[in-house]
């Protein structure tokens, strides 16, 4: 199982990577996509929402279940992948190339309390 060393991951199984305007892109892990099965359905936050850190902001539903998916840190939805509500399966695919939103902290950081991708991988007994 892929899991990218230049990305950073929750506990949640959210993967985010740090652009060079110092927004954070976020979508959903490798593992977390296979745990789900096939992915059927998207519920993106809107740009320009404030989310608090562990706050359900996006719905990830596949035939399997419903699964919700959280804010890493606290901040400003400035975009999400309106390509992805129409073409959901494209997480199937490639979970690290599909992501959900993009999000601007309030404090970058707070991006050191997340998980390596060595400290995931022993997460999820890789």
């Amino acid at each position: 199982m892929s899991i990218p060393a230049e990305l950073k991951y929750t506990e949640s199984h959210e993967w985010i990577r740090t652009e060079a305007d110092g927004t954070l892109t976020i979508g959903i892990t490798e593992h977390a996509q296979e745990a789900l099965g096939d992915i059927v359905f998207l519920e993106l936050p809107d740009a320009g929402r404030a989310v608090k850190a562990g706050e359900a902001i996006a719905v990830v539903e596949s035939v399997k279940a419903a699964s919700d998916i959280y804010a890493p840190l606290t901040g400003e939805i400035v975009a999400a992948n309106s390509d992805l509500a129409g073409a959901p399966e494209a997480v199937n695919s490639d979970a690290y190339s599909a992501w959900l939103f993009k999000l601007k902290p309030a404090d970058a950081a707070a991006l050191d309390q997340l998980l390596s991708a060595e400290a995931y991988g022993k997460l999820i007994g890789e």
